[in-house]
């Protein structure tokens, strides 16, 4: 039985490009968003869309993606963060960006192994060539009452809040080693990143 709820964070200004959300950008056919959702529902039994913007969303996700807004507004994605783990049904949650177009289900439920079979682990996030990838991690709904006194400090970062949890990561070897294409942490930065990734769509990735 699933037990995994599925974060996806697209709120926020910085989350245009030419005027644009990120998350409705087609690909393959399909907004971003929905090819997110369409993976996460792989591994997800809910699945959370967290916004500013819900009315740009509403027609285009099924009844079936709850779509809520920040409690506290203008905290960037560790907001977004903490409304999402407030909300989740689950005790665990995948969390992700929504300018993340290869997001990869094999690595969060690696992630998510992880953190069941580690005693009192709060979070377990990926590390590729050295770097830690928060948002793509899994993370105990109970951080969210870690973030909610960082808030209160102006932080708006989801990487600070592994400086107050028990957290762990899993790196690129064992990833690869068990399946896991390490694209899955690039996200859309730039118009040039988008038409990058337009081109590994059309190449069947």
């Amino acid at each position: 039985m699933v037990m995994l709820t599925g974060v996806i964070l697209a709120g926020g200004a910085n989350r245009r490009m030419n005027g644009e959300l990120k998350a409705l950008l087609p690909f393959g056919g399909q907004p971003l968003i929905v090819r997110q959702v369409d993976r996460m529902r792989i591994l997800c039994d809910e699945i959370i869309v967290v916004t500013n913007e819900p009315k740009a969303f509403l027609p285009i996700l099924d009844r079936s993606v709850r779509i809520i807004t920040d409690f506290h507004t203008g905290y960037g994605p560790l907001g977004g963060m903490h409304a999402g783990l407030s909300l989740a049904k689950h005790s665990s949650a995948w969390v992700v960006g929504c300018d993340m177009p290869i997001i990869s289900y094999k690595a969060a439920e690696l992630l998510w192994n992880r953190k069941r079979e580690g005693e009192g682990i709060e979070a377990v996030v990926p590390l590729v060539s050295g770097n830690l990838v928060p948002l793509h991690g899994i993370y105990d709904r109970e951080c969210k009452t870690k973030i909610l006194p960082l808030l209160k400090k102006g932080e708006t970062r989801v990487s600070a809040l592994l400086g107050h949890i028990f957290w762990s990561e899993l790196g690129d070897e064992y990833l690869q080693k068990n399946g896991v294409d390490l694209k899955f942490i690039a996200s859309i930065k730039t118009m040039d990143d988008y038409k990058a990734f337009q081109n590994t769509v059309k190449m069947g990735m």
